[in-house]
């Protein structure tokens, strides 16, 4: 089994009716089913985890970010054609700062602010949906 590092996050702002997160929807690359995630991808080289995660939302969603705090990591096991992948995602909790003017990777067919007590409901992954929680979690204690 191959082994497989990720960084991502859990980007929010104050929205009108209290806090709000970005999450991204796209279709699987496979089964082109539509699922709801949060913003990660994989390290380019010599890239720390914390510069991945910023690199990798801008990416994907065209929001800019500034990380708040660690929000420890998922880890699950997938399959693409090569076999199963042991993968380990690493989580930071983000501030929204401002719109990226560069366009995005295309890899989310869109990104929107969802408020975070649907969040967790619209996630189709149960391992980012515990991030979640610890987000919510983080931000009650600040």
């Amino acid at each position: 089994m191959r082994s497989e590092t990720s960084a991502g996050g859990v980007v929010y702002r104050q929205g009108a009716a209290g806090i709000e997160v970005a999450l991204g929807e796209q279709r699987d690359r496979l089964t082109a089913a539509p699922n709801v995630r949060l913003p990660k991808g994989r390290p380019d080289p010599g890239e720390s985890l914390e510069q991945t995660a910023l690199r990798e939302v801008a990416e994907e969603t065209g929001f800019a970010a500034r990380i708040v705090a660690p929000l420890g990591t998922a880890s699950y096991v997938y399959t693409d054609p090569q076999g199963e992948v042991d993968k380990t995602v690493h989580f930071f909790l983000m501030e929204f700062t401002a719109l990226e003017v560069s366009p995005t990777d295309g890899e989310f067919e869109r990104a929107s602010w969802v408020p975070i007590d649907d969040a967790e409901r619209r996630l189709s992954f149960e391992t980012e949906r515990q991030v979640v929680v610890r987000a919510r979690q983080e931000l009650a204690q600040r």
